[in-house]
């Protein structure tokens, strides 16, 4: 790892959790990583945006633990930060070998999944796999509450942005995914994606995205005005124009059952509302889903591909 990787990590504030602990000591911020890779699975994922997957699927790198903690996040079996992390994808070489073997099987993309607080490993193995002549396009899958200064030191490095914008409503950030002012920390971000990539989303002729910034939503149950808070400040703060994902794949994790809203999927009322105020602000480019994704996306991550089990 190159010095000024090494010295982001000895006095951390990658994230906005700016929690300036030194990782190569044994000390651990809030997302209880240290300097290493933290790597929890490398795998083809087929099930993203078209855009994103297109038609080979993304080779997807999730790194382990979280700078959120959503108590509904489909990923909790490795975003969990109270759970240990696997040793076994810690390797540089050995990453870099699996994702150009993958890569090799028809995929254009690398996403790195929960990239935020692992921004100096994910710039390592871009690197690594930069001198061994690979350059796949570069997806950075966050969830939003991103650092700004980060953002703006990895410009160079990402193609594609996909963060979710989760919440417009900062009571609800604190509550499901322990996330102060994370209004505040997600719009500043986004707005400094759009000012690196735009609203113009270059696509391949084999369907993959190339440059641009594609924001996600998931709309959650019973909370309406979350997603048309958030659909209105981008729609009025950034662009209309910008590609929206507006999702309606939630599902109860064993963390939320019996949670009073939570605990239960979207019901077609609820998204058919959250598609009227998508429509309402003027967004025409994007995708929306059917209510049968939410039996569609459910990883495992016990298995060594946690989408195909």
């Amino acid at each position: 790892m190159r010095s000024e990787l090494k010295e982001l990590l000895e006095k951390c504030a990658i994230c906005p959790r700016n929690c300036m602990v030194n990782r190569f000591d044994g000390k651990t911020g809030y997302c209880r990583t240290d300097e290493g890779l933290n790597v929890a699975s490398v795998c083809i994922h087929r099930g993203e945006e078209p855009v994103i997957s297109g038609s080979y699927g993304i080779v997807n790198v999730f790194f382990s633990h979280c700078n959120l903690q959503c108590i509904y996040c489909q990923n909790h079996q490795i975003s969990d930060n109270k759970a240990s992390i696997s040793s076994e994808l810690d390797d540089n070489e050995l990453i870099a070998d699996e994702i150009i073997r993958l890569l090799d099987t028809g995929p254009e993309a690398l996403g790195f999944v929960s990239p935020s607080h692992m921004v100096p490993q994910m710039i390592s193995l871009i690197e690594g796999l930069q001198a061994r002549g690979r350059r796949p396009v570069v997806v950075y899958n966050s969830n939003g509450y991103d650092s700004v200064a980060t953002l703006r030191m990895i410009e160079n490095y990402v193609d594609v942005y996909l963060p979710d914008f989760k919440y417009s409503e900062n009571e609800l950030a604190r509550e499901y995914s322990s996330a102060p002012g994370y209004f505040e920390t997600a719009s500043a971000a986004l707005r400094e994606m759009y000012r690196q990539k735009g609203s113009t989303l270059i696509v391949s002729d084999k369907g993959y995205a190339q440059q641009g910034l594609v924001i996600r939503h998931l709309v959650l149950p019973g909370h309406l005005s979350n997603t048309c808070g958030v659909l209105k400040f981008i729609a009025e703060e950034i662009s209309p124009n910008i590609h929206i994902s507006l999702m309606s794949q939630y599902y109860p994790v064993p963390g939320v059952l019996g949670h009073k809203l939570l605990g239960r999927a979207l019901i077609e009322e609820e998204y058919r509302e959250a598609v009227s105020c998508f429509n309402e602000y003027g967004f025409h480019k994007g995708w929306l889903q059917g209510l049968d994704s939410t039996t569609s996306y459910r990883p495992d991550f016990v298995f060594d591909h946690p989408f195909e089990h």
